[in-house]
């Protein structure tokens, strides 16, 4: 894939979708993260249920302290590893409070050191609660999950075997344009959960087939 096709596909995703957003429901930079903490190996969908009835009880690092482990365990219990989620985050709202005033830290190093936060979700939060490009190291950044991952491998736009890798060659393969910076992981994550899905691509109704070096195309 060459530059000229990389730039026809961002082109084409914003114009289908100019203003994309994460699908988790949240309000505040900590509902986010808390959010995003427990969307792993989890669907947006089964996360915002829970979250529906967590938020209005409980939507600072101080009030879900208050409710406990069991308290906290009552109400994302329908999502999966519960268990874990709720000790991860527990652990991450002491440390909120204890280390940050009760704030979501805006850097990557504070973020990362947070129970259950890894750079991806580090991402997340920075692009789409801060509207972070770059860290500060003054270097762009991209949050890579399984969809943005497989699509960027299948597609051609940029390879790689593990997220990191991908995550390096995507930056490397963008145009240095701010639009897409910030929203090509929301256009590359909707992208692969509605059309470039795991295991029968819908190729037939995808917008960039044409671009797409994918060679096993379905109708």
């Amino acid at each position: 894939m060459n530059k000229a096709q990389r730039l026809e596909i961002l082109t084409r995703l914003r114009d289908n979708n100019p203003h994309p957003t994460t699908e988790l429901n949240f309000s505040s930079p900590f509902e986010l993260l808390i959010a995003v903490l427990l969307s792993a190996q989890s669907t947006d969908v089964g996360v915002n249920k829970a979250t529906a009835k967590l938020y209005p009880v409980a939507n600072t690092p101080q009030a879900i302290l208050d409710l406990g482990l069991d308290g906290l365990k009552f109400y994302i219990k329908t999502i999966g590893l519960f268990n874990t989620k709720a000790a991860n985050t527990l652990k991450t709202c002491q440390m909120l409070v204890d280390l940050h005033g009760g704030e979501v830290p805006k850097e990557r190093s504070a973020l990362e050191a947070l129970p259950g936060v890894g750079r991806k979700t580090a991402n997340v939060v920075l692009n789409t609660a801060f509207g972070q490009l770059k860290d500060n190291e003054g270097k762009y950044f991209i949050a890579v999950d399984t969809h943005i991952q497989r699509l960027a491998n299948r597609t051609g736009y940029a390879k790689g075997k593990t997220v990191e890798e991908t995550e390096k060659n995507i930056i490397k393969n963008t145009p240095r344009k701010t639009e897409f910076f910030y929203n090509l992981h929301h256009w590359f994550i909707l992208h692969g959960r509605y059309t470039c899905i795991a295991r029968t691509p819908r190729c037939g109704s995808c917008i960039i087939e044409d671009l797409c070096g994918f060679k096993d195309k379905t109708s």
